[in-house]
Formats: structure tokens, C-alpha cells, sequence
């Protein structure tokens, strides 16, 4: 009769004479009785053709598949959906984002209980597929590695790299009349050559690089170029050591824990990630039950220095990351420094450690500064708190010029981001202005769409050392500038940010870690009676969304 059929959980499902009808199914597949012999692994992907970063996912895929058969698995391909932030900015489509990260959780779990599968290959690439993969992982708790699609290369035009942040700011520059239409149509087709999430460290980069850190994917996973034979080589040993995790009977929570998450949040600090990473390793925390707050980001970044700066924050790209040597090489300095704990265990069946000790890695670079010549002293994300945000906010101070680490300046208030992003374009926001983009929370916008428009548009017309830019949205990570996002709590659930009107001075300090509106508490609180926010007529899932979403402050998770 040969072996007993199934893993540790597919034997449930294939196992046993009640079980014929299941079999029977999975016949229909195309597999066999030897197939059902081994554990069934899920490799589940977000495939799509209307996502530029995960258009080659199939491919990617059946590396990973390649390596679960070698090992002596049955691996079976699955689906997602995935969202793609660029092409849904700025319209209606955004508020969808954010939504779609509990969706693809949801969707994980739904299919791999639903199919009674052992272990778990996860293939993502773009902005809240990452997190939401990862999130489905640790609530599942099964055996798992990520494998990310990797990086786009950057384009090039006229002899410089340019990627699609340069598009964006590049509207607002032909806007203020500094670049002609046929030179943006040059850009447009030359900055993002192939397949792959865009080439900054913006969202998805930031959160394939953190894969790493949080020992949950193999080296190298968040630089590789998508369009490398390396990625498909580290996909078919992410299938074969996936078979090993399982083996030895390791869950997702046995590898993301707080000691890893925190080694994450200094990876970030380090690599000056997008300020989306804060949302994301809150809600993976939650879904970990492991403890993590915007306290211990601060804690981080006041200890981490900043090693990189990478797209939008300098001329860098994830390419150059990678023949700098990756987050291997950023996390190995870390270590020197004891800014991570190298005891973690990983999906390598190694330490952080013991994997550091192994690689063979570059020394200093332009791309990769020193400890003891850090770019800046500490990290590249800040969180600040005042009587606008009481629960915090979150800025990207690696990317602010340092003319605007301090600033004070008119409040120019906007109900959305539509009539803030057209005042930009027509020339109506002066230098000093401060502008304040509400409604846009988690409950308010809904989904707490990202504002790259408004912030590129600032960044194009040559206003992002000049005006600043506060909000209880979001920003994507190809966001520069004074930009400070994530006021908690937000206008929808009553926060101050919704009590501040034209022309009031807000404040802003970064270096002291505040962010206030100089008017007084009387005041505030006589605003307060009878102010409403604009209404939306809300349907199907952004009413359910509306309705059951938490604060950024704790990830904008579900309750």
C-alpha cells in the first residue's frame, strides 16, 4: 500500500476510507497516490497582468514548486489577489490598498485550512501583498518562507537612473513649467524597464528587505532583481527548505516573535524604509500576539543609525543595494553594534547569527555606510507627538531636507486629498505654508489612501524644502520631503487634526518629536462642538472596512 498519505495536517483531508471522495478530487488534479504520500505545500502567489511587479510571479512559482518536488513534497500552486499602489493613486482605487492587505491574509487562510495543506511557500512582491502574506503566516502558524518576486531595475535616461518617483515629480514640474511634456513622455517610458516592484526603497522593497530581517526568508530575498537567474534560484531553495522548516516542525510564530520583529524595525531604521513599514509590523505583531508599539520604533531610531538612502532619499537603487551586499551586509553591521539580536532562529535552520558568520560579504560603500560614519546618527523614520497627533505620527526624517526638520507655518486645510492636490498644481501654496490633508484616516478616507500626488507634486514644483505636508493618511515610500503621516488619532474618530482650521501655525519639530497646532486647549475644545467632516456614501467592502478598522497607531488592523 505503500507509505501512510499526507503531512502533519493533509492526512486530515486524503487519509483514511471517509476520505475517498477527497482523493478522488485531488486525482482529478492529475496527482496520484504517490503524490498524496508526501506533505502538501501550498506556493501561493499574486500572479496578475495588471501588476508590473507581479507579472512574473508563474515563473517565480515554478522555481519554488521545483524545489518542494526535489524535496519530496507535493507542491500546489494557489492565488491572491495584489494591488498595484502606482496605478491606483490618486483615484478611488486607494482606498482600496490598504483594505486589500486583510483580504489577502483572509484569502491565505481561507485556503490553506480550507485545503488542509502542511507548509507554505508565500510569493509576493508589491505593497500590502508582503505584509498580508506574512500576517496570514504567523495567524496560521504554519511552516512557511516568503520568497518575493524582488526588484525592478531602475530605468535609465540620458545616462541617469530614474524610476517612478521621478515620473510623479515630474508632473508637478511640468505643472510649474519646468519640464516640457516631451521630455516627461521621455521619462514615462524609460523609468520602469521590466517586471519587478518598483526600484526605490519604497513599500515593497522595504517590506521584502524586512522578510529577511525578521528571519522568515532566505538572504538576499529583498535585493535580488526580479529579472535575475539568482531569483529563481532562490525560489527553488526556498521551495526545498521549506520542506526542512516543516520537517523539523517549525511555525511562523516560532520565527516571527518579538525578538525578530525588533530586529526588523533596525533593519528599518537602517535602510531609511518607507513610513508604511510601521503599519505593516504593527499588524503583524498583532496577528503574532507578539508586543510591538510606535514606542519601540522610537526607541529603535533613536538608537539605529542611518546606514542607506536609497530612492527617494538618494540617488541609489535596490540593484545597487544588492552588489553592495544586501541586508546581509546592513544587518552584519548591525550585529558589530549589538543593534540586533543575533539569536533569532531563521528559515534557514540557522541563527541571525550563524547565517551573518557564513556569507561572505563587502566591506563599507557608498551604498552602505559605517557605524562609526553613519549617514545620519539615528534612523530614518521618527515618530512624533503632540497636541495634533496624541497618538503619534510618523514622518520619513531621512528624507527631509534639513532646512525643514524644524518648521513653523500657516495651516492651509484641505477636507481630502483632491482639493489639497489641485491647490498644489494651480499654484495656490506658497513657501511656509503647511499643508493639512484630513479624512484620509484608516475609517475617514476609507483605507487611508497614500498621497504620493500631492507630496511628488510639492517635490517636482521645487516646494519640498519649503512647504510641509501633515496628514492622517498615508504616504508611499517614493514620498521625500517634510511629509508627516499617520496623525493619530484621525479627524473620523473625533482627533485634533479635524479642529484646525485655516491659517492656524502649526509646529513642527522633528528633532524634538513634536508636532502641534499653537492654539490652545479652550480653544481646541470649543472647536470641537458641533465640527463634522464631509460625508461619504460608502457600499459594499469600504462600509464594512469603515466600520470595523483600528487606529494607524496600532496598525489600522481589523477588530
Amino acid at each position: 500500500m505503500g507509505r501512510p498519505l499526507g503531512g502533519p495536517r493533509s492526512a486530515a483531508m486524503v487519509s483514511g476510507v471517509e476520505r475517498a471522495p477527497h482523493r478522488s478530487l485531488l486525482y482529478a488534479l492529475g496527482l496520484g497516490r504517490r503524490e498524496l504520500e508526501g506533505p502538501l505545500v501550498g506556493v501561493i502567489h499574486a500572479f496578475s497582468e495588471v501588476v508590473p511587479g507581479h507579472t512574473h510571479l508563474r515563473q517565480v512559482a515554478e522555481a519554488a514548486k521545483a524545489g518542494v518536488w526535489a524535496a519530496g513534497g507535493t507542491p500546489l500552486e494557489l492565488a491572491t489577489i495584489g494591488v498595484c499602489d502606482g496605478l491606483a493613486m490618486n483615484h478611488t482605487g486607494m482606498r482600496y490598498s490598504l483594505a486589500s492587505r486583510e483580504l489577502v491574509a483572509d484569502s491565505v487562510e481561507v485556503m490553506a485550512r480550507a485545503h488542509a495543506l502542511d507548509a507554505l511557500v508565500l510569493i509576493p512582491n508589491c505593497d500590502k501583498i508582503v505584509p498580508g502574506m506574512l500576517m496570514a503566516a504567523v495567524r496560521l502558524d504554519l511552516p512557511a518562507i516568503v520568497v518575493s518576486g524582488g526588484p525592478m531595475l531602475a530605468g535609465r535616461l540620458d545616462g541617469q537612473a530614474v524610476d517612478l518617483s521621478d515620473v510623479f515629480e515630474a508632473v508637478g514640474a511640468v505643472r510649474a513649467g519646468k519640464l516640457d511634456k516631451r521630455a516627461l513622455a521621455r521619462l514615462e517610458e524609460a523609468a520602469c524597464p521590466g517586471c519587478g516592484c518598483c526600484a526605490g526603497m519604497f513599500t515593497a522593497n522595504s517590506m521584502n528587505c524586512l522578510t529577511e530581517a525578521l528571519g522568515i526568508a532566505l538572504p538576499y530575498n529583498g535585493t535580488i532583481p526580479a529579472v535575475h537567474s539568482a531569483r529563481l534560484r532562490l525560489a527553488r531553495e526556498a521551495g526545498r527548505q521549506v520542506m526542512a522548516v516543516l520537517s523539523a516542525g517549525t511555525g511562523a510564530r516560532s520565527i516571527i516573535t518579538r525578538a525578530s520583529l525588533l530586529n526588523a524595525v533596525a533593519v528599518d531604521m537602517a535602510l531609511g524604509c518607507s513610513t508604511n513599514t510601521v503599519l505593516h509590523l504593527l499588524a503583524i505583531a498583532q496577528e503574532a500576539g507578539a508586543e510591538l508599539s510606535l514606542a519601540d520604533f522610537e526607541a529603535a531610531g533613536a538608537r539605529t543609525p542611518q546606514l542607506c538612502a536609497l530612492s527617494p532619499a538618494g540617488e541609489h537603487h535596490l540593484e545597487d543595494l544588492h552588489a553592495a551586499g544586501g541586508v546581509p551586509a546592513v544587518m552584519r553591521r548591525l550585529l558589530a553594534g549589538r543593534l540586533v539580536d543575533g539569536g533569532c532562529p531563521t528559515v534557514t535552520g540557522g541563527t541571525v547569527g550563524q547565517n551573518l558568520a557564513t556569507l561572505a560579504l563587502n566591506g563599507p560603500s557608498a551604498v552602505i555606510a559605517s557605524l562609526t560614519s553613519p549617514l545620519r546618527p539615528q534612523g530614518g523614520l521618527a515618530v512624533l507627538k503632540g497636541n495634533l497627533a496624541p497618538d503619534g505620527a510618523v514622518v520619513k526624517q531621512g528624507a527631509v531636507d534639513p532646512t525643514m526638520l524644524r518648521h513653523r507655518g500657516p495651516a492651509r486645510v484641505f477636507d481630502g486629498e483632491a482639493g489639497a492636490a489641485a491647490a498644489i498644481l494651480n499654484g495656490q501654496i506658497r513657501p511656509g505654508d503647511v499643508v493639512v490633508i484630513r479624512y484620509e484616516g484608516p475609517r475617514g478616507g476609507p483605507g487611508m489612501p497614500e498621497l504620493l500626488t500631492p507630496t511628488a507634486s510639492l517635490a517636482g514644483m521645487g516646494l519640498d524644502a519649503a512647504v510641509a505636508l501633515i496628514t492622517d493618511g498615508r504616504f508611499s515610500g517614493a514620498t521625500r520631503g517634510a511629509a508627516i503621516g499617520h496623525l493619530s488619532p484621525e479627524a473620523a474618530a473625533g482627533g485634533p487634526i479635524a479642529l484646525v482650521d485655516e491659517g492656524d501655525e502649526v509646529v513642527i519639530d522633528i528633532p524634538g518629536r513634536s508636532l502641534t497646532v499653537n492654539v490652545s486647549a479652550t480653544e481646541l475644545e470649543r472647536r470641537q462642538a458641533g465640527r463634522t467632516g464631509p460625508s461619504r456614501d460608502l457600499h459594499g467592502l469600504l462600509a464594512r472596512y469603515a466600520r470595523s478598522v483600528g487606529s494607524a497607531a496600532t496598525g489600522a488592523v481589523l477588530t
